[in-house]
């Protein structure tokens, strides 16, 4: 690990502003209608009244409302978002949501206990279970967690300290129960460990570090862990073994993404490298077994679990979109640790897909599970729920989802870049201003739609200094061209990234040239469920062909790899600017009715030979289902 002083330092939010593009628009979108859409939502769920109920004043309040103990976190993931959008957009950000931050932050204030205590649930006066008394489904520190990052977030971007005053009682109240001497136990949700770690960072309190990395240590002792395993085994809570002997990613996806997290924020603060390199370990095995080709984690609905290696069926694919968010969080802490740019290839995969996917183009809708396949007869749901819509759906019975979008969507800028001594690091591409310490940019590029990349030097130090930027994995090396103050050339592509260390001057400009080639992807031989399919992919987006842009049944259709090569990208009017691709594809329907036809000397093939072809438009992964329900599919039956 490198010198803390060497280590890579996020720029924040106040330092990167998104000011064009792709996550401009998505930032726009999530501050004009899903953040509105979500605080009705949570107005007309019961969340609001759950708290307001444990006023003195409202003992006539209605009961309760929702079954799960954990409902706090919805609003506190969306006040967590709703602070950044405080920050950036001040006075012209709706009256209402102003007003429910403060309401929020005024209920929270008067319903803590006395001793710090915080959860509408277990305050619930007409709640017959006590606090603390089912730590696996109780989910009171998870709760706690998504608190403390709403707090922190408010100190940071608001310098308004009343939420972190509430989260340093609770805090203290969690070091004194939990803590060195206290209750040996842990969380059935792992994220207070990320949470305790932000707040050691905020306060300088160190027993909320030492707290942190206790909750990771005793995860997998049984005996110190505190955990009564109902309803699925002690793998779905990551209590099987210690974390540092598990082999292989497991359990309950979004549980795993984020007590890894947590671990790694544990080891940057800590200099824990043997604790680093167990997350290395687990990374490179999940990356090479268990992700989708969208970076989606999670292939199980009965458990919302990661499942076996090469475990990956398209049409019950669940990679939840909190799994997403999770996996994302989890790699840019990895890349913070190590400046392995592999990370951030991950990373930013899931983020155009297995993360975009969720919201719907109009942002008032969500998936929760995201296959990459959908039949004529698919519905959606979380697993909770009775029945499913046909696409998306506006709230959820458990919905986890549509408040971690808010809150995510709002901190695109701060996964953008990176600093160290001596050194500016762009991590991701889109038009934005990023104010370094030192070295301030400006970033002009069409990204993910085409590879151009300018940037401008606004301000710079009197002597040289590192100009970083990602060579994405997906790109050809080979092709990349660079120009500075208009000399061109093939840079030299070092681990993922290509470097300029000079005197830079205000006005001088740097262009990184990224091929953007479709590519046609195949899977792993032991991958049997896309065995013999392709996948068709440019730049960091995934793409999937929808019915209604095929004259024949998807089922149907065969690509070859010629074909995805000879794909023509073209903007669409339809789907806002996006890029989409034309190119001609085979059609072979089944050789027989029969779902297990007899194959024999004469008849070997269950298809026919393709003997026709028909005009195929494929379109980004994250945009599907915005028309009306239709089949789906991202593998193609390769030709």
């Amino acid at each position: 690990m490198r010198h803390p002083s060497e280590r890579l330092r996020p720029l924040p939010a106040a330092r990167v502003e998104l000011v064009g593009g792709l996550l401009a628009d998505w930032q726009r979108r999530n501050r004009e209608a899903t953040l509105p859409h979500t605080v009705e939502q949570l107005r007309a769920a019961g969340n609001v009244d759950n708290l307001r109920r444990l006023l003195p004043d409202e003992s006539g309040a209605p009961a309760f409302r929702g079954r799960y103990p954990f409902l706090d976190t919805d609003i506190h993931k969306t006040l967590e978002g709703l602070v950044y959008e405080l920050a950036e957009s001040g006075a012209e950000l709706d009256a209402g949501l102003r007003g429910f931050y403060e309401e929020i932050v005024g209920l929270l204030e008067r319903v803590q206990a006395p001793d710090g205590y915080l959860n509408s649930f277990y305050q619930d006066p007409d709640q017959a279970k006590e606090p603390w008394s089912d730590l696996a489904w109780g989910h009171e520190l998870y709760t706690f967690g998504h608190l403390a990052q709403a707090a922190i977030a408010a100190h940071r971007r608001l310098g308004d300290r009343r939420l972190l005053d509430v989260t340093v009682r609770f805090a203290d109240l969690v070091v004194k129960r939990f803590g060195p001497g206290g209750e040996e136990a842990v969380c059935g949700h792992p994220e207070v460990e990320m949470a305790l770690v932000e707040l050691y960072r905020e306060t300088g309190d160190a027993a909320y570090l030492t707290q942190a990395r206790l909750f990771v240590d005793r995860r997998g002792h049984r005996e110190r862990s505190g955990l009564r395993h109902s309803v699925f085994p002690p793998s779905y809570f990551q209590d099987e073994v210690p974390l540092r002997e598990l082999p292989s990613v497991t359990g309950h996806a979004v549980r795993m993404a984020y007590l890894a997290a947590g671990a790694a924020d544990v080891a940057l603060e800590t200099g824990d490298d043997s604790l680093l390199d167990v997350l290395r370990r687990l990374w490179a095995d999940m990356a090479a077994t268990k992700l989708y080709v969208t970076g989606g984690l999670g292939s199980r609905h009965s458990d919302e679990a990661v499942g076996d290696r090469y475990e990956l069926p398209s049409e019950r694919s669940y990679s939840e979109t909190c799994a997403a968010i999770a996996t994302m969080q989890w790699g840019w802490r990895m890349f913070l640790a190590t400046g392995d740019a592999t990370y951030l290839d991950t990373f930013e995969t899931v983020l155009y897909n297995a993360f975009a996917v969720g919201p719907s183009a109009d942002g008032r809708a969500f998936f929760y599970d995201n296959p990459l396949q959908r039949r004529a007869d698919h519905e959606q749901r979380s697993g909770a729920e009775a029945d499913g819509e046909p696409l998306r759906r506006a709230w959820f019975g458990c919905p986890c989802c549509p408040p971690n979008i808010v809150r995510w969507m709002s901190q695109l800028g701060e996964h953008l870049a990176a600093e160290r001594t001596d050194e500016l690091v762009v991590a991701g591409y889109a038009t934005a201003r990023i104010d370094g310490q030192e070295l301030a940019v400006d970033m002009v590029t069409g990204y993910p739609w085409d590879g151009e990349v300018r940037v401008t030097v606004r301000e710079a130090p009197e002597r040289p200094y590192a100009l970083t930027l990602r060579v994405p994995g997906w790109a050809n090396a080979s092709a990349v061209r660079l120009t500075v103050d208009g000399e061109t050339s093939a840079p030299e592509v070092v681990d993922g990234w290509v470097s300029v260390r000079r005197g830079w001057r205000a006005g001088d400009e740097l262009v990184l040239r990224l091929p953007m080639a479709v590519r046609a992807h195949g899977s792993h031989p032991y991958l049997d469920a896309t065995r013999g399919a392709v996948a068709v992919a440019r730049g960091p987006l995934v793409y999937c062909a929808e019915q209604q842009d095929c004259g024949v049944d998807i089922d149907d259709v065969t690509l070859d790899v010629a074909q995805v090569a000879a794909a023509r990208p073209r903007t669409d009017t339809e789907f806002e600017g996006a890029v989409v691709l034309d190119t001609e594809a085979g059609v072979a329907p089944p050789a027989s009715p029969d779902l297990y036809p007899v194959l024999t000397g004469t008849a070997a093939s269950v298809t026919d030979t393709a003997a026709a072809t028909t005009g195929l438009t494929l379109v980004p992964y994250f945009l599907w289902g915005n028309r009306e329900a239709a089949p789906m599919r991202v593998w193609i039956r390769r030709a």
